[in-house]
């Protein structure tokens, strides 16, 4: 309701999902794009994707033609397919870096992890950045949920979020952790775009993104206006091929960190524990 009473103002810049203008446009009585002068598409190369193709479509029909289109992503595609979906004529490109890059600021670290040890080494790291604002990345819905319980059912203050919430449940969690009532935010590849908190520490990288562009955004969330960052990755024996693409979209070599396995293991039987009350709570 609160969108539709903002959208009777007639405001002159509107921002939101391609599916959200859908709804406008199919329910909100005087709402229309019949007199757009300029198309901005934020995150092109993840817009201009096939899951996005029949929204983009069907808005791109409804607006006029004649109009400017700014397409803006730290990742830009390379697939003309993929422009010519946007309409483009004549398109000039600005880019302000030929390479893909992270900021000085940003201090990036590795571990190499046995799978059936990741927890431990997580929870490891985890102890030893107390009160950090922390954002962990996981590829998998069902994961976000899962270790968001292990980790709370460890004394830590983790929440989770995910595509499958809806967009008030989202929003919700988002406003925790903003206000710190969580400082750990387990989440899925949605949260590693278009969302600028401010004071995030950490960025921990659970689960390797099998994109290596994905890498680039997800540590993006911290380190961010000239601020300092830490991002940490655990690489399990699977992972390893994957991480390597990432060092050669970047250019360089990440240093990795070694952690006695005596620490390692001692932490083994009480996450154990908290993990199988958590796969418990979701059955």
């Amino acid at each position: 309701m609160q969108q539709v009473l903002s959208i009777a103002k007639r405001p002159h810049i509107v921002v939101g999902t391609p599916g959200r203008l859908l709804d406008h446009l199919k329910d909100t009585k005087g709402f229309s794009l019949t007199k757009v002068k300029y198309l901005v598409l934020d995150e092109a190369d993840k817009l201009l994707n096939l899951e996005f193709k029949e929204s983009l479509d069907d808005i791109l029909k409804v607006i006029p033609k004649e109009r400017r289109t700014y397409l803006f992503s730290a990742t830009m595609t390379k697939k003309v397919s993929k422009l010519q979906r946007a309409c483009l004529r004549n398109p000039v490109k600005v880019e302000v870096s030929s390479k893909y890059s992270t900021v000085d600021t940003l201090k990036q670290e590795w571990y190499f992890v046995p799978a059936d040890y990741k927890d431990c080494y997580l929870v490891h790291v985890l102890n030893e950045l107390p009160g950090s604002m922390i954002m962990i990345f996981v590829r998998t819905c069902e994961s976000t949920r899962l270790l968001a319980l292990t980790l709370r059912n460890l004394g830590f203050k983790a929440l989770s979020i995910s595509g499958q919430m809806s967009q008030d449940k989202r929003l919700g969690a988002l406003n925790k952790f903003k206000a710190k009532d969580f400082n750990i935010l387990i989440c899925t590849d949605v949260a590693s775009r278009g969302l600028d908190i401010q004071g995030v520490d950490v960025v921990m990288n659970y689960d390797i993104p099998m994109n290596s562009k994905d890498y680039v955004h997800r540590v993006g969330r911290t380190a961010r206006a000239g601020q300092s960052g830490y991002a940490v990755s655990f690489v399990n024996q699977y992972e390893a091929e994957w991480f390597k693409l990432i060092e050669q979209l970047l250019g360089r070599e990440i240093p990795d960190r070694k952690v006695d396995m005596d620490e390692i293991l001692i932490l083994r039987e009480h996450i154990s524990d908290s993990k199988r009350i958590a796969l418990t709570k979701l059955r």
